[in-house]
């Protein structure tokens, strides 16, 4: 079962990636609820192993790639992100000072702390892209405007699988002209 988790993350992270249109240096957020992965509901029965099978499906797949990510804590961290520090520092990020646990920040957040070689917790970002794993919320850290994204793998176990891609805004009104490349 975890070996067919994680291969659902890397088809889903992957695909996900093509369509976003995702480049060297962009930041994808990723919300999971490794209870929702395991059939229950979400916040009733952390699974670290599982958590660990969808970081190591997503993870070398982005970092060889040179795509960040931001791992999003669970409503008792109040969402905050986990991500590498000279990604912070990059984007001027504060960081607050939590580390995630299983049942305080989420396993997905925990396994992502692990994970990063030198992780740190901040409050609020703007990813280009979004995975979000079983009904973590994950928009509030888009960057405007967000296009939701219908990608082939709908479910990673159990959990629903839903994403976004983000595009620059329209300005201008009726005469204006567009770059069809950023839609």
């Amino acid at each position: 079962m975890l070996k067919e988790i994680q291969e659902q993350t890397n088809r889903a992270v992957k695909e996900l990636c093509e369509l976003a249109r995702l480049k060297r240096g962009d930041l994808m957020v990723v919300g999971c609820s490794s209870s929702e992965v395991a059939g229950k509901r979400i916040g009733t029965g952390s699974q670290p192993e599982i958590a660990a099978a969808i970081w190591e499906g997503l993870y070398p797949f982005l970092k060889e790639r040179g795509i960040e990510v931001a791992a999003q804590c669970c409503e008792h961290l109040n969402r905050a992100l986990i991500l590498e520090e000279r990604v912070a520092a990059a984007h001027g990020w504060a960081p607050v000072n939590v580390v995630p646990q299983p049942k305080a920040g989420g396993s997905f957040a925990t396994a992502a702390y692990q994970g990063l070689e030198h992780p740190v917790a901040v409050e609020h970002i703007r990813a280009q892209a979004g995975l979000d794993i079983g009904g973590t919320l994950i928009g509030m850290h888009l960057a405007e405007v967000a296009v939701p994204l219908r990608l082939a793998v709908t479910h990673i176990g159990e959990a629903l699988v839903l994403s976004a891609r983000t595009r620059p805004k329209f300005i201008g009104g009726s005469r204006a002209c567009y770059d069809e490349s950023l839609l």
